[in-house]
């Protein structure tokens, strides 16, 4: 497996655990929907939340969360509303950002409400 596939691997397991401590129920990793993909989706509290996992092993290119950029934010509210409309769901959704910092520090934040679906 590549490097970085490694590290990304390894960034999305960091976050799911960094987001079960925070008592997020996580439903679905990886959720596909035609070309388009989601980290995890999970309950905090009575919200729906579809959370972007970002893994950086340095800072040379900015800081994780501001790889998810518009493009990607537009995929992301693409792929919520196929998720809505299969599961039915009709109740709060949240996007959050979760950036795993691979640099040694162990550092893990997490962004709510990173952006909205307009």
């Amino acid at each position: 497996m590549a490097e970085h596939l490694k590290r990304g691997r390894e960034g999305e397991e960091k976050a799911q655990l960094f987001l079960v401590g925070l008592d997020y129920e996580i439903i679905a990793v990886n959720w596909r929907f035609k070309h388009w993909e989601v980290d995890v989706i999970a309950w905090d509290a009575d919200t729906l939340v579809f959370v972007e996992v970002k893994t950086r092993s340095n800072m040379d290119y900015g800081e994780p969360a501001s790889f998810v950029d518009r493009k990607k934010q537009r995929n992301l509210i693409k792929l919520a509303n196929a998720y809505l409309g299969k599961t039915n769901y009709s109740g709060e959704i949240r996007f959050d950002i979760v950036s795993v910092y691979m640099d040694g520090s162990g550092k893990v934040d997490l962004i709510k409400d990173a952006f909205w679906s307009s």
